[in-house]
């Protein structure tokens, strides 16, 4: 088996800012999926994924030739507390390459055993998390926003007490970086801050190389991922995508979605919607992940004061206008999002009450958020019938009877054809998203020992705006006894 060379550059850091540590090998591993598109980009062929050095290698069982597999120390804001010391407790890097276009990926195993921050628990994953994470990772990517992927899905019948006993698994996800905002967090808290040039520095000239060298690299990669961050949340909006643990070091400094656990899409539509139980208070609920974006971007800044100013002033001075390019940011990519999603070519004034009456109507229908907006796209800006499919989602009939013609006004009003304008509109509200009782069928599958509807989850999700009829079921709101599962910290 030939697999890409290693080109380590976080790794050549070395200690403080990593260790190596041995992934502990997985008793009777077994490679459940493999994400064969996805090696190809890295530069694997496909036809090596099958051979047991492969699976030996996402199982934590044999390195990766010529790398030392190492866990990263960072810090972060948990639920709006700092705690100073967090780290990779249950993932380890075990790979740094450059992939078929020559850009820099990272391979880190998740469930690869104990780390020196794994604060005391076991460092495994279960089988539950890891399908959840491989499945919605790979689907975040096929929706177009920027996230970790997964390469590889691996399983074990070894016990891992959680609330239950479960059985173990491991992840291999990629990213260009696993570096998060509370890698900076650390070394400023700990008033190490000569740590953090170096630290940035490497980030810049791997993955902002127009900025490297530059007098004032510092400030202009941070005002990047300020707005990547922006737009991030306006993609996870967009899509009602809630991820659970908004926490700065669950936050990457390349404007990822990153570590997923407690998330869930919306399907009945609730504005605050909380998918963490964990979360009682609300902090990470839906109409708050943009608020919530922005005061994580504040602490990476705040973190990063020594990189900006040779005293506290100036540094306060320089992050307040980056700071504030966070709302600007995010309402243009907002805008852009709603526009598309009702079909239109480009926001005007009123659009916002249009947006913000339809999503009224939602939330007071508990309308299905996807099948919503999907259905939307039926509409014809000619025709005055009720709206057949979009209408029957909705139970405020006389609110939604008054917003029609509104809306169908405001198409006419850029002679909106109607075939166009439906598929533009269907590439941007997508007919499939991974449902927590879609999950939950392929995780209850898949602890018998049958793994087939991972892989038919796998491949619809891969498609997710595109209509797929043999799986039209995958699309229906979930039942009513599978409507109020929860996810945890633990999930």
């Amino acid at each position: 088996m030939t697999l890409p060379a290693i080109t380590p550059r976080f790794a050549a850091l070395g200690e403080p800012y990593s260790l190596p540590i041995p992934a502990r090998p997985l008793p009777t591993p077994t490679l459940l999926h493999v994400n064969s598109a996805l090696a190809r980009e890295l530069g694997v062929d496909p036809a090596d994924t099958a051979s047991p050095s492969f699976a030996a290698i996402m199982a934590g069982n044999a390195p990766w030739l010529d790398y030392e597999a190492r866990a990263s120390v960072y810090a972060g804001h948990q639920f709006g507390q700092f705690v100073p010391q967090l780290g990779d407790g249950r993932a380890l890097s075990i790979a740094e390459i450059l992939d078929a276009a020559g850009q820099p990926q990272e391979l880190q195993l998740k469930g690869a055993g104990p780390t020196p921050y794994s604060r005391g628990s076991d460092g495994r994953a279960v089988l539950r998390s890891s399908i959840r994470e491989y499945l919605s990772s790979e689907a975040m990517h096929a929706l177009g926003i920027p996230t970790t992927r997964a390469l590889a899905l691996v399983g074990s019948p070894q016990p891992v007490r959680r609330e239950t006993i479960e059985t173990a698994a491991v992840v291999c996800r990629v990213a260009p970086s696993f570096i998060r905002f509370g890698h900076f967090e650390f070394w400023y808290y700990r008033r190490e801050h000569e740590r953090l040039a170096p630290l940035a520095d490497q980030l810049i000239a791997q993955h902002f190389p127009e900025f490297d060298g530059h007098p004032d690299r510092h400030a202009l990669w941070l005002t990047e991922v300020v707005e990547r961050t922006a737009r991030l949340m306006a993609g996870w909006q967009a899509v009602g995508f809630c991820h659970g643990v908004m926490n700065t070091d669950n936050f990457s400094a390349l404007g990822l979605t990153i570590d997923y656990g407690p998330f869930g899409f919306l399907d009945a539509f609730d504005p605050h919607h909380i998918c963490n139980h964990t979360d009682q208070g609300g902090r990470y609920a839906w109409d708050r992940q943009p608020m919530i974006g922005h005061w994580n971007c504040t602490k990476l800044l705040q973190a990063c004061l020594p990189l900006l100013g040779d005293t506290p002033e100036a540094a306060v001075a320089r992050a307040q206008p980056i700071a504030d390019r966070y709302p600007a940011t995010y309402s243009a990519a907002m805008t852009a999002r709603w526009a598309a999603k009702l079909g239109l070519r480009a926001f005007r004034d009123g659009d916002e009450t249009l947006v913000n009456r339809w999503l009224a109507l939602l939330a007071s229908s508990k309308a299905d958020f996807t099948r919503s907006w999907r259905h939307l796209a039926r509409i014809k800006a000619l025709d005055d019938g009720p709206g057949t499919g979009v209408r029957e989602e909705i139970l405020d009939l006389a609110a939604f009877d008054a917003w029609l013609p509104d809306y169908r006004a405001r198409l006419r009003s850029e002679q909106s054809d109607d075939a166009e304008r439906t598929a533009r509109m269907n590439a941007a509200n997508p007919k499939y998203v991974l449902r927590n009782h879609l999950a939950q069928a392929a995780i209850a599958r898949a602890e018998t020992g049958d793994y087939n509807e991972i892989d038919r989850l796998f491949a619809l999700l891969s498609h997710p705006y595109a209509e797929q009829p043999e799986h039209e079921r995958y699309a229906a709101e979930p039942p009513p006894e599978a409507r109020h599962i929860e996810v945890s910290c633990s999930s």
